[in-house]
């Protein structure tokens, strides 16, 4: 299938060897790109160029990447717009593969970097091959979702992921990582099978961690993160499809199985989780979540809190389990 630059690039020409690359995958990005974009025209190290890659486009991203006022804000921009949906590996892989830079950085769509977010990915490969990760610092809306569950949801992720121990630190991989040119020559794409949401970016980490390359956790690159998933609907749907891209993982690696969490124990939380996997589709989950965030209003917080990760939890269960219920694509 073809793609088309918006800026293009001359084939005859000699490539220029760029300090930074910013690879962001974007599907319906109309609305985040302009804050991800201001934040990258205004960082401290300017020699980077951003590569843009539309997934499908579904909302005009194209057209507004293509006007002048994206433009002007990052007069290195260049735009890859595949027509159709092809996944995010793949437009990762596109990408990776056009990017002209030493250092490559994967930047969701969603982030609103700090001014010093490129010299500080740039600065963790000085010494060598490394695969660098940045947290995110979710920004959620007030929402029923965000006030009882999401907020603490994130603080406790963070926690763990920065206690973790160095070696097992690859399973953070997500939309705020780095590699240099080099790495990713020897590590080879993102595997397109994944067509669930998530686990392509953990594949990747993990083969980086089998290759021998350091994988390591920067707290300094932790990055502001418009997060979508606003509403215990929306975190159910991708820990559903986020279940059954991990079993694809497993399949794939089942050496790593040791690595990850274990499964659900037979305590009554465990049972109730279990219970509720067994039972439920993909709207079951949205139903469950459309009722639990208009009670989350009214109950005590704790109550509310347990709701939500019941059903977020039944629902990465659901994914594993069963994963033909799922219906559609991320």
């Amino acid at each position: 299938m073809s793609t088309k630059n918006f800026l293009q690039v001359d084939p005859e020409a000699e490539p220029t060897r760029l300090g930074t690359s910013v690879i962001v995958p974007s599907r319906g990005g109309a609305f985040r790109l302009p804050v991800l974009l201001n934040a990258l025209s205004q960082q401290n190290d300017q020699d980077f160029e951003v590569i843009v890659i539309v997934d499908g486009d579904i909302d005009g991203s194209a057209e507004l990447l293509a006007g002048q006022e994206m433009r002007s804000l990052v007069p290195s921009l260049r735009v890859i717009d595949f027509g159709e949906n092809r996944g995010r590996s793949a437009a990762l892989n596109a990408g990776h593969d056009a990017a002209q830079g030493r250092v490559l950085i994967r930047c969701d769509d969603d982030l609103e970097p700090a001014r010093d977010f490129i010299a500080l990915h740039r600065a963790a490969h000085a010494d060598g091959p490394a695969g660098a990760i940045g947290l995110y610092r979710n920004v959620l809306p007030n929402t029923p979702y965000a006030h009882a569950y999401g907020r603490d949801a994130d603080r406790r992720h963070s926690a763990s992921a920065l206690a973790s121990p160095v070696d097992v630190q690859w399973r953070y991989w997500a939309g705020n990582v780095s590699v240099t040119r080099d790495t990713w020559e020897l590590i080879g794409p993102y595997d397109e099978g994944y067509r669930r949401y998530g686990w392509e970016d953990v594949d990747y980490g993990y083969r980086l961690h089998r290759a021998g390359i350091p994988v390591r956790i920067y707290p300094e690159l932790t990055t502001d993160h418009h997060v979508a998933a606003t509403t215990t609907a929306i975190r159910a749907r991708r820990a559903l499809h986020s279940g059954a891209a991990r079993e694809r993982f497993l399949q794939k690696f089942p050496e790593a199985r040791p690595l990850m969490e274990g499964t659900p124990g037979r305590g009554p939380w465990n049972l109730a989780v279990r219970g509720l996997a067994a039972v439920s589709g993909e709207n079951t989950y949205q139903r469950y979540g459309a009722v639990v965030d208009r009670l989350a209003k009214v109950l005590p917080t704790s109550v509310a809190r347990k709701a939500i990760a019941l059903g977020v939890e039944a629902a990465g269960r659901t994914g594993i389990q069963h994963p033909e219920r799922i219906q559609g694509r991320f």
